[in-house]
């Protein structure tokens, strides 16, 4: 566990990421506290769920908007007004909801709400990248993202559930709203670590809006995490169902524990790990892996069987997801990291929709057991596509780029002016290849820079 000591123990690492775990975990609430809310407001399942699916769809396209202008103008100028639309679209929703408002209101403002989410996440992603010289160092990193996705997925229905049987659920989603506004704001405003703001054409690099989503491997990855979506929500709602057919729903939220956990495992073991494959190979691996493990909840009749294959599948999603980002940050330029991670955010959460969605209809018409037939296709698709395509993950050959870099990535010291910028690593176990470069920085551009050859 020596590589999470060390990683964790990056200069100024704990600054940036102790707010944003105060902003993660109620993001995590919103997403099922809005489902929960418009329910209580409408006495509708109907309303809620479209209230949900709106809200994922709208993140997932406002995600990688949010991503590009961040890449261009820098985090804090981004999140501080994204982090005020989103309070005053969750006020909005909250007034609406207390009022009992048309459940077309309530969607209409749900959009909103996800269309203005804070793409915190993404944007630690993108501080580890900026930082962290070594390739190995950055696959822990990544490994350390994805544990804590997990534990905030796990705590926040726990937090979500109790302040709403205590109080109600406008209770629990205004918790939530304060906490996404103290956390996104103190985040925003530690400015350690934060990528350089290339601004305007440096960012885009003659990019077309949407131009990431194009890029070369970029799409690959996207439909992959589209599947990964698909078995977060066909679980929800298999579990879910199934527990309650079982006469013991209770028992769905220790399942779900079990998954988490699992995962959390999973991800601590992985990012431990030293490879000797590529994460082209690991990815095709993990997602036959997880097509084979989730099949397991097809033979599910007993709760016994159900914690099992939890842990059978929890244990492959994290090292799955890992790998993703690692790939795609050898995929994109150094100034378009942040919208190539809000794009495979984006297609966790359409892939989640679609994957409650169809689980849903499946249960209605086939009882609960269905729910679990749509996740084992969707990853095996994935796995061939990337298998077929393989040959696009491999990382952009290195390029000569110079930058100017932010004071905080080099210790909170002004830089003298435009120096050389360190070359962006590629894929774990595949460094880009070697092409003419600037004098780059020492590994991890933390604390000490080494001045250009030519100065």
């Amino acid at each position: 566990m020596k590589s999470y000591l060390h990683v964790l123990a990056t200069p100024g690492a704990w600054r940036f990421l102790a707010p944003a775990l105060v902003a993660r975990l109620p993001f995590a609430m919103t997403q099922m506290g809005i489902l929960l809310l418009v329910e209580w407001s409408t006495g509708s399942y109907g309303a809620a769920g479209i209230a949900a699916a709106a809200a994922a769809v709208s993140q997932a396209v406002g995600g990688p908007l949010s991503g590009r202008l961040a890449d261009r103008h820098g985090q804090a100028r981004v999140l501080l007004p994204q982090v005020a639309g989103h309070a005053l679209a969750l006020g909005t929703l909250l007034a609406l909801a207390a009022a009992h408002a048309a459940p077309w209101s309530l969607v209409l403002v749900s959009a909103l709400a996800g269309f203005s989410a804070p793409q915190v996440g993404a944007m630690v992603r993108a501080r580890w990248a900026y930082r962290l010289g070594s390739p190995g160092r950055l696959n822990t990193a990544f490994a350390v993202e994805s544990i804590t996705d997990e534990l905030t997925f796990t705590l926040a229905p726990v937090l979500l559930v109790g302040l709403s049987t205590a109080y109600s659920p406008v209770a629990a989603l205004t918790a939530g709203l304060v906490l996404i506004v103290l956390g996104t704001v103190t985040f925003a405003a530690v400015r350690t670590g934060a990528p350089a703001p290339l601004g305007g054409d440096a960012a885009a690099g003659g990019r077309k809006p949407g131009g990431v989503a194009r890029m070369r491997g970029v799409p690959v990855l996207a439909v992959a995490f589209l599947a990964m979506g698909s078995v977060f929500g066909s679980l929800q709602v298999g579990v879910t169902s199934l527990t309650a057919g079982l006469g013991e729903p209770a028992t769905a939220g220790p399942v779900y524990a079990v998954f988490s956990g699992a995962s959390m495992l999973g991800g601590l073991l992985y990012g431990a790990a030293h490879w000797r494959s590529g994460p082209r190979h690991r990815l095709v691996a993990g997602l036959a892996l997880l097509a084979a493990a989730t099949s397991a909840f097809t033979l599910a009749g007993s709760i016994p069987i159900l914690y099992v294959a939890a842990a059978l599948a929890g244990l492959v999603i994290a090292p799955v997801l890992i790998t993703g980002y690692t790939l795609i940050d050898g995929l994109v330029p150094a100034g378009a990291r942040t919208e190539a991670f809000t794009w495979l955010n984006g297609a966790v959460g359409l892939g989640l929709a679609a994957g409650a969605s169809m689980a849903g209809q499946l249960v209605d018409h086939f009882g609960p057991s269905a729910a679990f037939v749509v996740a084992p296709p969707a990853t095996a698709a994935a796995a061939a596509l990337v298998l077929a395509r393989r040959h696009t993950l491999r990382p952009l050959p290195a390029a000569p780029v110079v930058e100017q870099l932010s004071a905080e990535a080099v210790g909170d010291r002004p830089s003298a002016g435009p120096v050389a910028a360190r070359r962006s690593t590629g894929a774990v176990g595949e460094p880009r290849s070697t092409g003419p470069v600037v004098e780059p920085l020492s590994a991890g551009a933390v604390g000490d820079v080494r001045e250009p050859a030519s100065a």
